[in-house]
């Protein structure tokens, strides 16, 4: 099946996304009751969390429209390749790291952050063809509910805990 390539607007799109996902979700969060956290919940610990996240995904924001088309080429492929939640997963352990500070490649650009994935993404076992577009594949890569999946940490999880991921959603509908 042939694709238009990506484009920087496409890429824009999708960080735009994630940023309202992220900031989204931390509203949802605050409307929780206190009483449907574990003991154990570290609300700055999360809170800070999705700021740094927003924050470096704010810094892609202002270097999206410099996206080579040769990288544009190489995420369009992936985005046609691979399951999205298969690169979901991988783009969510790439910002942990760049947000973590635990990235070792210098990851200051949204050239550098789609290239780490790219390079990431080499070597891994591609999917059957997929017939969905790439612009429409992308969007899928992180979830619009709890797009950085904290409601999964185990320290969220735990028995006394009755936060799940779908309390979140459930609470955007009403």
């Amino acid at each position: 099946m042939l694709t238009e390539n990506l484009t920087p607007a496409n890429i824009q799109d999708f960080l735009k996304r994630l940023l309202a996902a992220i900031e989204l979700d931390q509203v949802n969060v605050d409307a929780l009751p206190s009483e449907s956290f574990s003991i154990d919940y570290d609300e700055s610990m999360w809170r800070t969390l999705r700021q740094d996240h927003c924050a470096y995904i704010e810094k892609l924001l202002s270097t999206a429209d410099a996206i080579p088309p040769v990288v544009l080429k190489q995420l369009t492929e992936i985005a046609t390749a691979y399951e999205p939640a298969h690169v979901g997963s991988i783009l969510q352990g790439l910002f942990a790291e760049v947000v973590s500070g635990s990235c070792a490649e210098d990851v200051g650009t949204t050239t550098a952050f789609f290239s780490a994935l790219i390079k990431e993404m080499s070597g891994q076992r591609e999917g059957a063809p997929r017939q969905r577009s790439a612009q429409a594949s992308i969007l899928q890569w992180l979830s619009p509910t709890d797009p950085l999946r904290i409601a999964l940490d185990p320290e969220v999880q735990s028995e006394q805990s009755q936060v799940r991921p779908l309390d979140i959603a459930r609470l955007r509908r009403a």
